[in-house]
Formats: structure tokens, C-alpha cells, sequence
């Protein structure tokens, strides 16, 4: 059966769902929601604009089984919560929304209509963050003992200077590490295994006029297994480099940067692991979006993402990437606010 897609947004991001709803079998775009401004046309120019301008006829297509949401990140529970009531599956970027509360209204509103909720966290879906996922859970680190995620990327002025929504705490629900470091800040939480107990976070805004969230965020880490940890991830940090994810144990360190492996060291060598050096070691290129937010962006990851969504919906079970797993990173980022605005006082997560 052929899953329809609707997207909701019409900005670079709407593209990249467009160019992997394409790339995936069995799945067909058939409508861009995009405020009436026209170019929803030129990113699906074969698709019906019908309810184009109208978040309630486009929720309500017959025609529409499953809706991306690609818009401002304050907006998201809103468009969700409609959808859902619609019947519709709803398929989210990052962040799912600003505040957990919302994040909470949107799985609650698809668990009631019976539908499946799923976050857009690509990057869990490149071969290097698979094989450190691999890694851990066969236990080669030893006792997992520090993790870091660390993204020193910069934006221009113009980037925030061109959109009204950019830098702000209604919409963009924070900075650096909201919209930005999000991705790391998955990543790691992820591949530890552990959840977060307890942080102590700084952010400040240091190299950009007329914003009112951060450029520059920090956070020291204590995780539910003992582990310790650190997040730092800018936009203040010119001219921005490649990310960089490193869990360490008592048998093992490994460094993710990008999708390359930067470090791949075990005590105890398997005779893959030559083989995953060869293939992906060494230094990335230009980090992708380290300065440019459309650099080095393809629709690969999101067909990932998009394709276990349409899988999970076949087996009847929940995607990898559910509602509450995509939670989790803006639990942590939220924490670090809260520690912030408290001058850095540790915060407590709950679990």
C-alpha cells in the first residue's frame, strides 16, 4: 500500500523531505502546506495545493495518510495536535516543540487518536553513529566512564537577521543548543544508554546583535550509570567545525566526527575494526553545516527516519524515533536553561 505524504512548512528543510519521500519505495508526495506564499508549487510542482494555505482543509485530505512538520519549531505541537486529530500520522523535525508540556500534548494527542508520532533525528542513522550504537551495546567500552558532544559551529549575522522566528524563545525555543546542537546533544544521550541525572549548565550570547537566546552553551553531565559528561555547542565559533561525539570506558575510546570515526580504539581489537578505520576514519571536509545551514545537506538521513516511520506503521509497532525518545534531548537542553537562569545550580532530571 502506498503511504501519502503531506508536508506542512515550505523552507529548505520542506526540500529535503521532499527529496527523500522521493527516494523511498511504495510513499508519494502529494501535497506542500506553505501559507499561501506559492512555494510549496516549486517544491512538488506534480502535487495538490489544495488546503495549501489552510492548516485545518490540509489536515483534513482524504488523501493524506502521513504529514511532516518542517515550520518553526514553536509552532509544532499546534499543527501536530491537529493532525492527529485528523487521523493523521505526524512525522516532526527538531525540536518537536520548546517546552515539554507541548512536546507532552503532542504524544498524548496521537496516542488518543491512535496514530504514530515520530522526531526527525537523522544523524543517529549514519554508518559511524550506527557502529558506535553497535559498540556499546556489546559492551567494548568496559564501564562506560565520559561522554562529549561538541559542536563549534558559527552563523553569520544575516542568519538570524533574516527571519523573524530565528533567535527567539517563542519560536525557536532557544540557540545553540535548541536548534543547533540538538543533534549532538541526541546523539550522545543516545549512544550512552544512560539517561541524564543530574547537569549544571552556562549559556551566553557573545557574538550576535538582537537575539534573545544563546550563541554559546555549556553543560557539565552526570549520567544515571555514573558516567560524566560535557556539552558544548556554539554558533559563536568562527569560521565553525566539524562536531565531534566521544564516549569513553575502561576498554575503549571512540570519537565520532561528523560521520567519520576520529578515534576507533578498543582493548580488545576485533578484526572488523581495521576494516571500519579504512572506511571511515580520518578527518571529515568542511563540517557539514558548521557554517552554512544548506552545506553539506542531503535527503539520505531523512529517508532513514522516514522509512523505519513507514515501516514501524506495517509492523504496528512504535519507530525507533518516537515522541518520547525525541523528548529526551530537549529535556536536557531545557535543563541547561533552567541551570543557567539559576547560575549555573545543578538541576535535577527526573528518572
Amino acid at each position: 500500500m502506498t503511504q501519502r505524504f503531506g508536508i506542512i512548512g515550505a523552507g529548505m528543510i520542506a526540500r529535503i523531505h521532499a527529496e527523500a519521500i522521493a527516494l523511498m519505495q511504495d510513499c508519494e508526495l502529494v501535497g506542500v502546506m506553505d501559507n499561501g506564499r506559492g512555494t510549496g508549487t516549486q517544491i512538488a510542482p506534480d502535487s495538490d495545493t489544495t488546503g495549501a494555505d489552510d492548516i485545518d482543509v490540509f489536515v483534513s485530505r482524504d488523501d493524506i495518510d502521513i504529514v511532516t512538520i518542517s515550520t518553526p519549531s514553536g509552532t509544532h505541537a499546534d499543527i501536530a495536535v491537529k493532525a492527529a486529530r485528523a487521523g493523521k500520522h505526524v512525522i516532526c523535525e527538531k525540536p518537536l516543540d520548546v517546552t515539554l508540556d507541548r512536546i507532552d500534548d503532542m504524544i498524548d494527542a496521537c496516542a488518543s487518536a491512535g496514530v504514530s508520532l515520530g522526531g526527525v533525528f537523522n544523524t543517529r542513522f549514519t554508518p559511524g553513529a550506527q557502529a558506535l550504537k553497535r559498540a556499546v551495546d556489546a559492551g567494548r567500552f568496559g564501564r562506560l566512564t565520559f561522554g562529549q558532544a561538541f559542536g563549534p559551529w558559527w552563523r553569520d549575522q544575516e542568519y538570524y537577521d533574516s527571519s523573524q522566528w530565528k533567535g527567539t524563545w517563542a519560536l525557536d525555543g532557544g540557540g545553540a543548543l535548541m536548534n543547533q546542537g540538538i543533534h549532538s546533544i541526541d546523539l550522545l544521550q543516545w549512544l550512552m544508554g544512560s539517561p541524564v541525572r543530574r547537569l549544571s549548565g552556562h549559556i551566553a550570547t557573545l557574538a550576535h546583535d538582537g537575539i534573545e537566546v544563546e550563541d554559546t552553551g555549556s553543560a557539565s553531565l552526570e549520567f544515571a550509570n555514573g558516567a560524566l559528561g560535557i556539552i558544548a555547542c556554539t554558533t559563536s565559533m568562527w569560521p565553525g567545525h566539524f562536531r565531534t561525539i566521544t564516549l569513553a570506558g575502561t576498554d575503549g575510546t571512540a570519537t565520532l566526527a561528523d560521520g567519520n570515526l576520529l578515534t576507533w580504539e578498543f582493548r580488545k581489537e576485533l578484526p572488523e575494526d581495521a576494516e571500519l578505520r579504512e572506511q571511515l576514519g580520518g578527518l571529515p571536509g568542511a563540517g557539514v553545516g558548521a557554517s552554512d545551514p544548506a552545506a553539506g545537506v542531503d535527503a539520505l538521513g531523512h529517508q532513514a527516519v522516514f522509512e523505519d516511520f513507514v515501516a514501524a506503521l506495517k509492523a504496528g509497532r512504535q519507530p525507533d524515533i518516537d515522541g518520547v525518545e525525541s523528548r529526551k534531548a530537549v529535556e536536557i537542553i531545557l535543563a541547561v536553561y533552567e541551570s543557567a537562569r539559576r547560575n549555573g545550580a545543578s538541576v535535577e532530571l527526573p528518572g
